[in-house]
Formats: C-alpha cells, sequence, structure tokens
C-alpha cells in the first residue's frame, strides 16, 4: 500500500511543479506575477517556499501558466 502524502508535502510539491512549469515556459518571476494579477515578489516567496498561496493564488498561477490545478494535484496525489 502506497503511503499518502502529508498536506505539506502535497503543497511543496504543487510549488515545485508549478515554479518548472515556469521555467519551462520561459517566465520570468515578473511576467508570471503579471499574467496572474499578483505582486512579482508574492511569486518568488511561493517558489522559496516561504509563503503558502491561498486556493486563490494556486488558480491565479495555474491560470496564468494554461494548466488545471486538479491536473497537478492528481498526479501528486493520484
Amino acid at each position: 500500500m502506497a503511503k499518502n502524502k502529508s498536506p505539506e508535502q502535497i503543497v511543496s510539491k504543487l510549488l515545485s511543479d508549478l515554479e518548472k512549469i515556469r521555467h519551462a515556459k520561459g517566465l520570468s518571476h515578473e511576467k508570471l506575477a503579471t499574467l496572474a494579477g499578483i505582486h512579482r515578489s508574492t511569486v518568488s516567496l511561493i517558489e522559496n517556499k516561504k509563503r503558502v498561496p491561498t486556493i486563490l493564488t494556486c488558480l491565479k498561477l495555474c491560470q496564468a501558466l494554461n494548466v488545471r490545478l486538479d491536473d497537478i494535484l492528481r498526479k501528486i496525489q493520484p
């Protein structure tokens, strides 16, 4: 039986995945922030795991990256 991931592990993996997608799309913190309608420093703090984003912020980031939050979460914890 596979061990369930803790909520902290899930959030950490989600943030790592969002950062990888940002890099793959060649977006800077500033460009992603502009597309998501959030402050650039917020993106940096989130990626450096110094701030835990709200669901709303996660949805904004996903929308800006043109990915679905549920798709990412399904890969993290099927």
